[in-house]
């Protein structure tokens, strides 16, 4: 495998269905402009539509990836040598780390329509950062990746020592 090829690629979009949630927010753009007439109302009605399946897509848009020895979960991007046990969680485990038991001073990457995360343990001192939360689909895969990163990343460490 290529470093540039990710081990492990994940988008948390949204569920379909919410895209049911965009046309009751177009009709009520369109009924808002109905008095204008036929065509602001149907302006109105895809405006709406439009921009519900926009603030969808953005909120769904956060990858997870696992590429050339660092995790990119949103915005952020960890080298994996930084991270120490990842755990799997259950759908009952996920809700207990993303309420009562979660850390304030922890990385979330949260997404409440997906039931199952991963917890990995940031294993830097340095950091004040306890652990990431991850919302994933597939946490196994996402576990697997993160394991088998952590030897690429310590031999690439070791050709570099003199």
């Amino acid at each position: 495998m290529q470093p540039s090829s990710p081990a492990y690629e994940e988008r948390l979009t949204v569920p379909r269905s919410w895209s049911l949630v965009s046309f009751p927010v177009g009709l009520w753009a369109a009924l808002a402009l109905l008095p204008l007439g036929t065509l602001p109302m149907l302006a109105g009605l895809a405006g709406g539509i439009a921009v519900t399946a926009a603030v969808m897509s953005a909120y769904g848009s956060p990858r997870i990836r696992v590429v050339g020895g660092f995790l990119i979960a949103g915005e952020a991007k960890i080298p994996v040598s930084a991270l120490g046990e990842a755990r799997t969680l259950d759908p009952e485990e996920t809700r207990a780390w993303r309420t009562y038991k979660a850390d304030a001073r922890a990385f979330l990457l949260l997404r409440a329509y997906i039931p199952t995360a991963l917890r990995v343990e940031v294993a830097d001192p340095a950091d004040p950062t306890p652990y990431l939360y991850l919302s994933t689909r597939e946490p196994e895969r996402l576990a697997q990746a993160l394991r088998e990163a952590r030897p690429a990343v310590r031999g690439d460490r070791a050709k570099q020592t003199p």
